[in-house]
């Protein structure tokens, strides 16, 4: 049987929760993972649930858990392979002459090993004069940090 589009768009995202469960050695409750692609640029980042702290990838030893190595060439292999991975989707979204989104959320439940991706086709930076990609990163994430904040 031939892979179908889906099949390789959840293989591709299970590579890229993959590669973020390794960076914290599996010890966490969700991954939540930002993909961005508005020409020419790729755009990925990650930040992390664990407990009731929402982390983002270099503080992710103030979860209080164990000690992850962070360092900074750590980090930077971790986006490097991140947007391999987007490349590669936007790849079988071109095979597949689908059109490439130019937003998407996915979010890992690992306590249900459940994986959920949100998708936007609309301009979100690229049309602005005062945003990034970086920009939209921050901003979702601090509205999951806002939302599980016990302070």
């Amino acid at each position: 049987m031939d892979k179908v589009f889906e099949d390789y768009f959840e293989e591709l995202h299970r590579d890229m929760v993959s590669i973020c469960l390794e960076y914290v050695e599996n010890d966490v409750d969700d991954i939540y993972i930002y993909c961005s692609y508005e020409p020419p640029g790729y755009y990925f980042d990650v930040f992390y649930r664990m407990g009731s702290k929402v982390l983002q990838k270099g503080k992710v030893n103030d979860s209080g858990r164990r000690v992850f190595d962070v360092s900074k060439d750590r980090q930077l292999k971790l986006l490097q392979i991140g947007r391999e991975g987007l490349k590669k989707l936007h790849d079988k979204y071109i095979d597949f002459n689908r059109d490439m989104p130019t937003e998407i959320k996915t979010i890992y439940s690992a306590s249900e090993k459940k994986m959920y991706a949100e998708c936007s086709y609309e301009l979100k930076y690229s049309n602005t004069d005062d945003m990034l990609p970086g920009n939209i990163f921050d901003m979702w994430y601090e509205e999951i940090k806002n939302k599980w904040s016990t302070d």
